[in-house]
């Protein structure tokens, strides 16, 4: 009988998300294919190094040990042929990360498999995958994968920690379109008009709600902690939490910044991962904490930055 993942949480990866590959991309954009492919199959033994997305899939992966049934699988999606993934396949092995299944496209597109795999959230460092992820309804980031400077991503975890934005990741661009186009002050009147009126939801919105059910599911639901770290405040707070109640998932922690920064933040929740939409608030993260850039762009709309 056929193995189904439909009560998993799964992940797909890609292979510079998983570990740092930076040094062979650049072989890759600068010297062409035919170079990376020969630096890869010549240092086939070679351990990888983490990536900025290994303590994120570490620590999911650990749900595994922990319960009595599988509840995450996690897939490596990339553009990568067969012939130079042995390399990736026996870091995976080193490490004793749980990783059993690939997507391997050969250079063509990913987005059109993600539905194959009943994925709930992708993480690449090719913004063209992710922005095609992320029209086709997924929850998807373009991940940082510069290394972190004191962050150890095989470090002992005892708890999953993810921290996400909330207009224009968790919820739509609706509020946040009228803030850059009409100002402050028509956002926040706009916001205490619609009160109780749900947002809809953003991206990442199905990705939370899975997260939510997962936490219930598990013995110990302290394993998974997340945030919502968002630039709102007061009265513009309200439509958020009672979106959030409609919807019936769980935020443990939430902090509405009112416009100030969210490294500090960030850096004292210690996240696995944050998505943030905005580039400016993304670069910044990505120096203290594992981060994704989430391009959230209508067809009809110019990316806003």
């Amino acid at each position: 009988m056929a193995v189904s993942l439909d009560n998993c949480l799964v992940v797909g990866i890609s292979s510079r998300a998983l570990f740092d590959l930076d040094e062979e991309n650049k072989i890759f954009e600068q010297e062409g294919l035919d170079a990376y492919a020969k630096y890869q199959i010549e240092n086939e033994h070679e351990l990888l190094k983490p990536g900025s997305g290994f303590a994120l899939v570490k620590a999911l992966l650990k749900l595994n040990e922990l319960h009595d049934k599988r509840v995450v699988e996690v897939l490596i999606m990339s553009r990568n042929s067969p012939d130079t993934s042995l390399r990736i396949f026996s870091s995976i092995e080193s490490y004793g990360l749980d990783i059993t299944r690939a997507v391997l496209s050969g250079g063509a597109p990913l987005s059109s498999y993600l539905e194959a795999f009943g994925v709930d959230l992708f993480l690449s460092a090719n913004e063209k995958d992710v922005e095609e992820a992320i029209q086709s309804g997924f929850a998807a980031g373009k991940i940082y994968t510069s290394p972190l400077q004191d962050y150890d991503p095989i470090e002992d975890i005892s708890q999953i920690r993810i921290a996400f934005d909330g207009d224009a990741v968790l919820f739509s661009d609706d509020s946040e379109r009228i803030f850059q186009q009409e100002g402050l002050e028509a956002f926040v009147q706009h916001e205490k008009k619609l009160a109780t009126q749900h947002l809809q939801e953003g991206p990442f919105a199905k990705f939370l709600k899975t997260l939510s059910r997962l936490q219930e599911g598990l013995q110990e639901n302290s394993l998974i902690r997340t945030a919502l770290v968002t630039a709102r405040n007061a009265p513009a707070h309200e439509r958020v939490i009672r979106t959030l109640r409609a919807w019936n998932v769980r935020i443990d922690e939430a902090f509405f910044l009112g416009g100030i920064a969210k490294t500090d933040v960030l850096k004292a929740f210690h996240p696995h991962i944050f998505f943030d939409d905005q580039k400016k608030h993304a670069d910044s993260a990505s120096l203290h904490v594992p981060s994704a850039r989430v391009p959230w762009i209508k067809k009809d709309e110019v990316c806003k930055q």
